[in-house]
């Protein structure tokens, strides 16, 4: 449960918080909301006084129906703000959340120190391998086809049994090249309707037959909204109450936008543990 970032080896049997950094205009939460070299280092700097154990930095929304963006688009708005990120909190992990290799490889370059790649390589043929020849820890993720459709695919006969068989093909691929750092992450959200999304929460224990740590992503999406009639401005209390029903299930890392209320309950777990 030990992942190697740059040298500093991180150990996951202790739950980590994964701070969000979206510097998209279209995010469903928080899009347009750091436009500028001072507002982003505001945002990360109040992540470190929370407590943030990793910052995921994204600026291609996913959301469902999210409008595409180029590669080169991509790479503008990220690669400097890992630059701006590292030259000012040199300390910080910096997880880069893209299905991109190109963009991993930038940024990667720039400082980055973890790669969150939505499509596992589903998406780009050369990211597993980029990822090998990088030996950065790589965190996949449970998706089908792409953003602007995933909505459409979600037919399972037995979605955790269809979930852990995508999962063992994209470990024994990453593992082909090399890659020795893998999480995997449920895709809360992504391919899946809300009554599937509550029944792979519901099953989440049964992912630790891979063996490998659970990063969990639930901050504020719709499947805390739509089931309590409300909005993601109001979805906080909703979110943490998976984030505890996640971690007490196994889950290694939560990825939240709010991170003083995640180490709270981080914290909280630990003490029931002890």
């Amino acid at each position: 449960m030990t992942i190697n970032c740059k040298g500093n080896l991180i150990d996951l049997s202790s739950p980590k918080v994964m701070g969000i950094l979206n510097i998209t205009p279209d995010s469903f939460y928080d899009g347009g909301k750091y436009k500028n070299e001072s507002e982003i280092l505001s945002r990360v700097e109040k992540m470190m006084r929370d407590g943030v154990d990793l910052i995921d930095l994204g600026a291609y929304s996913s959301r469902p129906g999210a409008k595409d963006v180029t590669t080169e688009e991509e790479l503008f708005r990220s690669v400097p703000v890992t630059e701006l990120i590292v030259k000012n909190f040199p300390e910080t992990i910096i997880s880069i959340d893209t299905f991109r290799s190109q963009v991993a490889k930038e940024n990667v370059l720039a400082g980055a120190s973890i790669i969150n790649d939505i499509a596992a390589g589903s998406l780009d043929a050369q990211m597993i391998p980029t990822v090998g020849k990088l030996q950065v820890p790589y965190i996949m993720m449970h998706m089908k086809q792409t953003p602007q459709d995933m909505q459409k695919h979600t037919e399972y006969q037995d979605i955790v049994r269809e979930m852990l068989y995508y999962f063992s093909e994209k470990v024994s691929e990453a593992r082909s090249y090399g890659i020795n750092d893998l999480i995997i992450d449920p895709g809360f959200g992504f391919a899946k309707t809300l009554e599937q999304n509550y029944e792979v929460l519901n099953k989440l224990e049964l992912f630790d037959i891979l063996e490998l740590p659970i990063l969990v992503g639930v901050s504020r999406k719709s499947m805390i909204y739509k089931l309590l009639n409300s909005s993601p401005v109001e979805a906080l209390n909703g979110t943490t109450v998976i984030n505890t029903i996640s971690l007490m299930k196994g889950a290694n890392i939560l990825r939240v936008h709010d991170v003083k209320e995640a180490v709270e309950a981080v914290k909280i777990y630990n003490q029931l543990k002890d």
